[in-house]
């Protein structure tokens, strides 16, 4: 696997979120007070690998008023670059929202979205810039965007055959919600950009359930690489034993080495917020494979142990820098002494 040298090591495509919570443990419902945050999948994404060291960009379509001034001033002070920003100068334009509510057992987590209809959902292939196809090792973007809407899907297609052409790294990630289409359209729609991607996430489930996979994990993710020519496919695993401790580990192959790598898993993490957690492991995953040319063992270990970390920090968006992921990985493979604070 080799990443060609560009002035972006990770360029990312989707939406922008603006996200309302209530405090702590306060119910949607009742709460008069909502804390502001940005996220959203592939911004995340760009965001993590920023943290760890990638030039990273995120090419999106925001309002420009305050509210787009906001997000824009935020995704800066990540270190990400907005030079593929697009702006929209309607009087009607909007960014897209959602609600989130922190569980606590037997209670679950719930999102409400108010995404439609925003200004991301009116980009056209025809306004990005050009410049953006050549200038990128790694693309990155998700099934999120791809059912948006039909026009984001032809729009999305298009750049991935573009950045394609002009020789970057495909990164794609399932990432399968039920309430954005269905199964089988999603299965159809991902199946024309299979063919172009290099890097594939999908989760155990999703293999299943929507590309009918069968049997071990270990089969359904090898059978990608025989299908269509991806590098190496990655599934994350989680073990919810309740809505504030998980265990996190995952599963990737490399059908170049034809090679399985696994690792320990993250037991008991203490959850904070979830929210961007399976993002931050493609950040993770990503920095692992663009720093090392295509090392999918330190792939594995950045993107557990990044998103084992974004568990325990509130909001969408990962915080953790390359210092303190590599003394998490190195406390994660220790067996002598685990000091309970860092002093």
């Amino acid at each position: 696997m080799h990443f060609p040298k560009r002035n972006f090591d990770l360029i990312t495509l989707g939406q922008i979120l603006l996200r309302l919570s209530p405090p702590g443990n306060e119910r949607l419902a009742r709460s008069d007070v909502f804390e502001k945050n940005v996220g959203g999948a592939e911004l995340n994404v760009a965001v993590g690998a920023s943290l760890l060291g990638l030039h990273t960009g995120v090419i999106s379509r925001l309002p420009s008023h305050d509210i787009g001034q906001y997000v824009k001033a935020t995704v800066r002070s990540y270190g990400v670059s907005d030079d593929y920003f697009i702006y929209d100068r309607r009087p009607d334009a909007r960014v897209g929202m959602y609600f989130y509510e922190y569980g606590a057992y037997p209670r679950k987590p719930q999102v409400i979205y108010d995404r439609k209809n925003s200004s991301f959902f009116s980009l056209h292939k025809d306004e990005i810039n050009p410049k953006v196809y050549g200038d990128t090792a790694c693309f990155h973007t998700s099934g999120i965007t791809l059912a948006l809407s039909e026009e984001l899907r032809e729009t999305t297609i298009g750049a991935i055959q573009k950045f394609k052409e002009e020789g970057a790294m495909i990164s794609f990630d399932v990432n399968y919600r039920g309430n954005l289409w269905s199964g089988e359209t999603a299965k159809e729609t991902i199946m024309r950009i299979l063919p172009y991607v290099d890097i594939f996430f999908c989760s155990e489930s999703t293999a299943r359930l929507t590309f009918g996979k069968e049997g071990t994990p270990e089969k359904m993710l090898k059978e990608f690489t025989e299908e269509f020519p991806i590098k190496a496919v990655f599934a994350t695993q989680r073990t919810v034993h309740s809505p504030k401790l998980h265990s996190f580990g995952s599963l990737a192959y490399s059908a170049e080495e034809d090679r399985y790598y696994y690792e320990k898993p993250y037991e008991n993490i203490d959850v904070v917020d979830r929210i961007g957690s399976g993002d931050s492991y493609i950040a993770g995953a990503l920095y692992g494979l663009i720093s090392s040319d295509g090392d999918v063992e330190k792939a594995v270990k950045y993107g557990n142990a990044v998103s084992a970390m974004k568990n325990t920090i509130p909001g969408d968006l990962p915080q953790s820098t390359l210092s303190e992921i590599d003394a998490v990985i190195a406390d994660h493979y220790s067996t002598g002494f685990h000091s309970e604070m860092n002093r």
